[in-house]
C-alpha cells in the first residue's frame, strides 16, 4: 500500500497521517484500531508522522458495517473532536474500508474546522457504489 502511495504523489506527500479513531470503549473491546494498524508500517515506509490524539471519537456509535446506508449519515454525525492543535496543512486520513464515505466525510469535516487545508482519504478498501 504504501508502494502505490508514494507512486501516486507526484507533489509532496502529506506531513501527517491520522487513522480514523475508535471511540474508547470499542477500542478496548477489540484491543486494537485496525486503522492505526495501517498506518504504522506506511508511515514508517514513507517517513511520515502518525497523529494518534489530537483528534477522538467522541461518540459509541454503531459499527457502520452493521447500519443501512441511510442510517449511517446519522450514526457518526459529530462523532469526532479534536482535542489537541494540528498545525500541518496538509494530512491523510486512513481507514481500513471506506464504503458511503461517512466516516471519513465527518472526521474530515471536523480537521477542516481547525485550519487544515489539504485532506487525502487512503483506505485498504472501498467498496462499489450501491454495494453498501
Amino acid at each position: 500500500m504504501a508502494v502505490i502511495i508514494k507512486n501516486h504523489y507526484a507533489e509532496k506527500l502529506p506531513q501527517l497521517i491520522i487513522p480514523v479513531p475508535l471511540h474508547k470503549k470499542r477500542l478496548r473491546t477489540r484491543g486494537f484500531n485496525q486503522a492505526t494498524e495501517l498506518a504504522k508500517p506506511i508511515a514508517k515506509k514513507l517517513n511520515i508522522k502518525i497523529d494518534y490524539d489530537s483528534c477522538v471519537r467522541t461518540k459509541n456509535t454503531e459499527p457502520q458495517s452493521q447500519l443501512p446506508e441511510k442510517q449511517r449519515r446519522r450514526n457518526i454525525k459529530n462523532s469526532f473532536q479534536l482535542i489537541k492543535p494540528i498545525t500541518a496543512k496538509h494530512i491523510a486520513i486512513i481507514d481500513d474500508v471506506v464504503t458511503t464515505g461517512n466516516t471519513v466525510r465527518e472526521l474530515s469535516k471536523t480537521l477542516k474546522q481547525s485550519g487544515i487545508e489539504r485532506i487525502d482519504i487512503w483506505c485498504c478498501a472501498k467498496t462499489r457504489p450501491n454495494q453498501a
